[in-house]
């Protein structure tokens, strides 16, 4: 249980237990989609937090759920598409990852190597946040990844190994979405 306050275009939403003013979760997800709901609740366990109804239902790169959902709807799109031209995700022995060099393929992962140990620390501390933020990293990295390192009509061998970290990023991002009981749409 936490003391939740509603915004909705930068004020406050109010509500009173005496009164009897308030919004149930039911009414609330008539709202707002149950992914944005199952994300904020979880990036804040243990807080108050200000909800903003707003931000929950936008459909841009504010939005963390829907950053998120993109960055893995854009792996599987640029997976679906390159299997379309006969390109398929190579098994991580036959990949020469030494390929990935590049600044942006570093920092991807690196924050990729982080996976294991978020997850250990969410379920150390019981405390779902960490993968909220790890998320946010990631879904990050991967953006810029794909905005400075071409992928579709690079040389063979860097093709497959950023294939492969892509699918790598996919396959986090999908784990830690379900974690959280949000949906992982493979379109946007």
């Amino acid at each position: 249980m936490q003391l939740v306050k509603l915004v909705r275009d930068g004020e406050v939403v109010r509500m009173s237990k005496r009164t009897g003013k308030t919004i149930s979760l039911s009414d609330l997800l008539d709202e707002i989609p149950v992914d944005a709901c199952r994300y904020f609740f979880n990036a804040k366990p243990d807080t108050q937090m200000d909800f903003d109804l707003g931000l929950a239902v936008r459909e841009d790169s504010e939005n963390p759920v829907y950053y998120i959902q993109y960055a893995y709807a854009r792996i599987c799109s640029l997976l679906k598409t390159m299997a379309d031209e006969g390109r398929s995700v190579p098994a991580a022995d036959k990949a020469d990852l030494s390929l990935l060099s590049g600044e942006q393929e570093r920092a991807l992962i690196k924050e990729l190597a982080n996976f294991s140990e978020e997850i250990r620390m969410a379920a150390r501390d019981y405390d779902p946040s960490y993968i909220n933020r790890y998320l946010m990293r990631l879904a990050g990295a991967f953006h810029r990844f794909y905005n400075a390192c071409r992928i579709k009509g690079a040389e063979p061998g860097v093709l497959e190994a950023r294939l492969l970290l892509a699918d790598c990023v996919r396959s986090a991002i999908a784990v830690c979405l379900g974690i959280l009981g949000v949906h992982a749409p493979e379109q946007m």
